[in-house]
């Protein structure tokens, strides 16, 4: 089964961003969000559960200071990202 991914709009302009100025940092982010699609839950950049949230909302490494947010929606089969960027607000 595969996840339909959603992303909001800041996380579009952030990519639109990385695109152009970190290659590397794109590609990769490419391959963690096909990632997500097929498994959201496993996989690269060490997914984990965010503590103090609602039990859906993940976080993965893109690099030691980006990081992608996301929630799993099981019951329609989404994954909304919410965030791409730095680590706890760090620029």
């Amino acid at each position: 089964m595969k996840y339909k991914i959603q992303l909001l709009s800041h996380v579009t302009k952030v990519l639109a961003i990385w695109r152009k100025s970190n290659p590397t940092l794109y590609k990769k982010t490419l391959a963690i969000l096909d990632e997500l699609a097929s498994h959201p839950k496993i996989g690269l950049g060490h997914p984990e559960i965010l503590k103090g949230m609602n039990g859906i909302t993940y976080s993965r490494r893109i690099s030691s200071n980006e990081r992608i947010i996301y929630e799993v929606h099981d019951e329609v089969v989404t994954v909304i990202v919410l965030t791409l960027g730095g680590h706890y607000g760090d620029k």
